[in-house]
């Protein structure tokens, strides 16, 4: 029960976190494409791949609220990893062997 609680709350911290906290954020969150900009090179590259995706440039594709749109993207994140972290968790998890002994035989 304890460890369910934590998880409980860990989940509703990280999605507040990335649904409020990613309007937050900075307005240079990619690192290269930032210095890409200040430097005068970034007219030079070429759209990514993934340009026209539903959560493309930290936002949501049709939705035009600014905030919403971000929140929306960072929700979607956190629901996607979970997805992944959980499969995983649940493919690698320990198995104990089911009990086939049938007790001792006198």
């Amino acid at each position: 029960m304890r460890s369910r609680r934590f998880f409980v709350v860990g989940l509703l911290l990280a999605l507040v976190v990335a649904g409020v906290g990613s309007y937050y954020a900075s307005s240079h969150p990619d690192g290269l494409e930032f210095v890409a900009e200040e430097t005068g090179f970034l007219d030079s590259a070429d759209d990514p791949k993934t340009a026209d995706s539903p959560f493309a440039d930290y936002q949501t594709a049709g939705v035009d609220n600014d905030r919403l749109s971000g929140g929306l993207a960072g929700v979607a994140g956190v629901a996607l990893v979970l997805v992944l972290a959980g499969g995983l968790a649940y493919a690698v998890r320990r198995r104990t062997p089911a009990d086939t002994s049938t007790g001792p035989t006198d």
